[in-house]
Formats: structure tokens, sequence, C-alpha cells
């Protein structure tokens, strides 16, 4: 059997371990081959693995197979990369989401780490700690937000259960905090954490975001709330250049960045939907849509003098007085 075989072998016996199982049409679609291939594969599942048991799908109609999960449990033990892929996703959660999430996902790796034999489980730890060591990461520096559990689990309580939500929250205007009865629509994740709601005491009022560090106290109601219509928090984080949004609109944005910037500036991902466009100087022109002008010129500060605004001009006037060319490097 060769290399490529065996490993879209292995690929359909995981997914055929599920409790499901798997079709015809989801191998040929996992492994990007044509409908024949697919059933040479489920052939070669069966001659290495005489456990494969098949059953006729009610709602299709159509066969699946299923394989009992003992039957490759030896053959799925992680690695030490996607072992030290999820220590990573817990540094990053601790750093920027709520503690119920960070100990939902240390609880994963706890099981994770007990499905694994013993002897074999000590020697991927130890390279799990290797790996993280060579990348750097086993502690990383720069300022973040403090949480607070109770808070914390109040929001995450009230998101999946669409559960209003009262909040003590003092906002940047505000001298004192007040009380805000809202309906959490998610989460937003950045240099601050950002609470995506409606304020239920406003009439017509529309989502807003309300810092989580802001928020003095959280208590789960026992009334739901409907969510807005057509509400998605992906495309509403593509709406913001961070997690912060001003209610300033959205605007067509453009900076040119100088020759000297432009290899830099090729390394970051300023918005999901940006595009670049190279100029003859060899300077650096990137444009997207999006909102929060404040957070624009917050990151912009980092660039001194090596980034233009070129539109919007209200973002323009913002940064003009504070473009300097005394750093001693970019970002």
């Amino acid at each position: 059997m060769s290399y490529r075989n065996a490993i879209d072998l292995l690929t359909v016996a995981s997914r055929a371990a599920s409790a499901r199982g798997i079709g015809l049409e989801e191998i040929a679609d996992v492994l990007e081959r044509d409908y024949r291939t697919a059933q040479r594969v489920v052939v070669a599942l069966r001659e290495r693995f005489p456990e494969l048991d098949s059953y006729r799908d009610e709602e299709s109609g159509k066969m699946r197979w299923r394989l009992p999960y003992k039957a490759i449990a030896p053959l799925l033990a992680p690695t030490a990369e996607e072992l030290a892929a999820l220590t990573l996703a817990e540094e990053m959660l601790t750093n920027g989401a709520g503690a119920d999430q960070v100990q939902a996902l240390r609880s994963l790796h706890a099981k994770i780490l007990a499905l694994i034999p013993s002897e074999r489980s000590r020697r991927i730890e130890a390279d799990e700690d290797a790996l993280l060591l060579a990348l750097g990461h086993a502690a990383r520096p720069g300022p973040r937000p403090v949480g607070r559990e109770g808070i914390d689990h109040a929001i995450s309580t009230a998101l999946k259960g669409t559960s209003r939500l009262r909040i003590r929250y003092c906002g940047w205007k505000d001298k004192i905090a007040r009380e805000r009865i809202v309906a959490p629509h998610g989460l937003l994740l950045g240099a601050r954490r950002y609470l995506v709601a409606v304020d239920l005491e406003k009439v017509g009022s529309g989502i807003q975001h309300f810092r989580v560090e802001a928020i003095e106290e959280a208590t789960v109601l026992p009334e739901s709330f409907v969510r807005k219509a057509g509400f998605d928090l992906d495309d509403h984080a593509q709406r913001c250049f961070g997690s912060f949004q001003q209610e300033d609109g959205i605007h067509d944005v453009a900076w040119r960045f100088a020759p000297r910037a432009a290899l830099r500036a090729t390394g970051f991902l300023f918005h999901p939907a940006q595009t670049v466009e190279r100029e003859k100087d060899g300077s650096l022109v990137v444009r997207f849509r999006a909102a929060g002008l404040l957070e624009m010129c917050w990151h912009l500060y980092m660039w001194g003098d090596a980034v233009e605004v070129l539109s919007p001009p209200e973002l323009a006037r913002m940064v003009e007085d504070h473009r300097r060319d005394d750093f001693a490097s970019m970002p």
C-alpha cells in the first residue's frame, strides 16, 4: 500500500469510528476522489478492519459504514505538535477569553492525555514541552485584560442559554457604573474583550459593544430573548478593524506604507477582506472596509511616519499630529 493510500485509509477509518459512521459521498468528499475510488476504499477498509459494520441510513436510505472506536484507538494518539497547539490555544484563551472556556479546554487536554497509554504519554508530553520551549510560547509577555471568573461565567451562561443579562457597567463617558439589561449576542476577543449585545432598555437599540473589563457585576436572568434576525457574529466582526467599534459607520480605508515598511507590512493581515497593491516606487497600499477609527489610530501609531492614511479623511486628521520618525523599529 502506498503512503498516500495508507493516509487516506486512516483518515476514513477515523471518520468511520464516529457515532454515525461514514458514507460513500463523504469518503469521496474527504479524500477529494471520485465515487469509484470511495468504493475501493471501503473494500480496503473491510480487509484491514474486519470489525467494520454496515447499515442503511433511515433518512437518506444510503449505506453507511461504522467502526468500533476500540478498533482504531491505538492509531489516534495525538502528536506532540497537536498537543502543543492545544496548549497554545489554552494560553490564547487565558489572555483573552473567559475563565470557564479556559477551564473547559484544560479539561479536554487532561482527558486526551488520560486516553493515551502511560509510556507513550510520557514521551509525547516531553516532546510537547520541548516544542513549546522551542517555539518561545511557554511564557508570553505583554499586557492582557484581567478576567473575573464570576462575570465570565455569567456571560458564558447567558450566551449559551439565550438569556437576558443584568450588568453593572461603567462606560467611557460614565462617572459611575449603572445597571443595564442586555441581550448578549457574542463575544469579541482582542487587545480587549467586548460583549456584543443589545441594550434592551433602549428603544430601537442596535448592536453595541460593552467592555468586559468595565462590567462590575453580571447576573443571568430567567427571561430569554430573541436574537436579532439575520445577525451573524463573524459578519459583524468583519465590520470592525479590531474588537473595539465606535458608532462611526463603516469607512473605505486605504493606507500607504513607505517602501522601507512595505516588506514588514506584508507580514500583517490588517483585515480579512483587505486588498493589497504594489506601487512603482516600492510602497504598499492596503485597502479594506471597516469601522473603528480609534482602534486604527492605536495601531497606526506603532508605524510612526512609515504609513500614510489615504482615506478616510477623518482618520487622516486623527493621526496627522502623531506620526513620529524616531521609533527604533517598526511592528
